[in-house]
């Protein structure tokens, strides 16, 4: 999978604006005291957030699977963990959160897998649609339990707001599209063959691609999206994987805060982590400073922490949600293009 200087020069630079924002944050929020709060830090605890981060990527790998085991892709249960990391690497380095790292995973599953792109593409979004439901099922617990048991204030009645908003309007958009994606499918033929002859005028030496062409990928896409959504079982079986994965983000942040010396309810994680997640559709690579923002944001209110402790806390998790999964993606998805090339040079 070959990446020009053009791609890297544009990660390079997504990363380092990350890196800005996540600085000026934490320097907003006191260098001193974050760094006091880390230095209490229990070790065994850290490396079990760690342990735990692990645990989320392969139950979402195993999502994928399952996934692709409708569209009649039989992957191993090491390589399904392997193309889940690296998917997870493309969203962490790229802009807009899966929806800038969807190309690249599907194009990882596909040539991992000796499957159409459509295909690859398809499994790569039906796991992403899939993890919507529980995340927005957990946060919606967690906000019950403590409207129930506690007195809410500002800041948690503006993200219960802004949860109950998601809830209602991804459903009814993706439900919509659904119901119409014949329509949808041909907007987007149309579309991709403009786009394709108005480059193709700026670069003479690419060819526009044929309309007939198009279509055939985009409605090998839907057949296998019709697959997967066909197959109520297996569908089940992926969103419980999907669940499992949720549930071991929140613990990564319940056992981040634990690490410090909070152990606060488990349910305060299930509502943040799932609302801080969305800050990863920003345009900065992963959500790299957004995410960490938003996650400081609701852990002071709702676990009643001081700012320093809660951005110590969002240091541990995000260090093991995001950084952990840079190296292990990276060198996932190196070990599978290696794999790859040496397939390639033995047929």
């Amino acid at each position: 999978m070959d990446v020009d200087l053009g791609d890297a020069r544009s990660i390079l630079a997504g990363v380092g604006a990350g890196v800005i924002v996540l600085l000026a944050l934490y320097a907003f929020v006191g260098v001193e005291a974050v760094l006091s709060a880390l230095s209490g830090a229990d070790p065994a605890v850290v490396a079990l957030v760690s342990v735990v981060s692990v645990g989320w990527l392969f139950a979402w790998g195993m999502a994928l699977r399952t996934v692709l085991s409708v569209i009649a892709v039989e992957v191993s249960v090491w390589r399904a963990f392997l193309l889940l990391s690296g998917a997870t690497f493309a969203n962490n380095i790229t802009p807009f959160g899966q929806a800038g790292g969807e190309p690249f995973s599907a194009l990882l599953v596909s040539r991992s897998t000796d499957t159409e792109y459509e295909n690859g593409l398809a499994a790569v979004a039906s796991v992403d649609t899939l993890n919507f439901v529980p995340s927005i099922t957990f946060a919606l617990l967690g906000v019950g339990y403590y409207a129930t048991r506690f007195t809410v204030g500002d800041r948690m009645e503006v993200a219960a707001v802004a949860l109950f908003a998601l809830a209602l309007a991804v459903p009814a958009v993706a439900y919509f599209g659904w119901r119409n994606r014949y329509r949808v499918s041909d907007i987007a033929v149309r579309t991709a063959v403009s786009v394709g002859r108005l480059v193709g005028r700026v670069v003479p030496r690419l060819d526009p691609p044929r309309e007939s062409h198009v279509r055939d990928r985009i409605d090998g896409f839907f057949a296998a999206l019709e697959r997967v959504a066909g197959d109520r079982h297996q569908l089940a079986l992926a969103l419980s994987f999907s669940a499992l994965g949720w549930l071991l983000l929140s613990v990564s942040l319940w056992l981040s805060l634990g690490a410090l010396g909070y152990w606060v309810p488990l349910a305060a994680a299930l509502f943040i982590v799932p609302l801080g997640s969305v800050a990863s559709i920003t345009p900065l690579p992963g959500g790299l400073g957004g995410v960490d923002a938003v996650l400081i944001l609701l852990i002071v209110p709702v676990t009643g922490v001081d700012a320093g402790t809660a951005a110590a806390a969002a240091v541990l998790h995000r260090g093991a949600t995001y950084l952990l999964p840079v190296l292990l993606g990276g060198s996932a998805t190196a070990m599978l293009e290696a794999d790859n090339v040496q397939r390639s040079a033995s047929d």
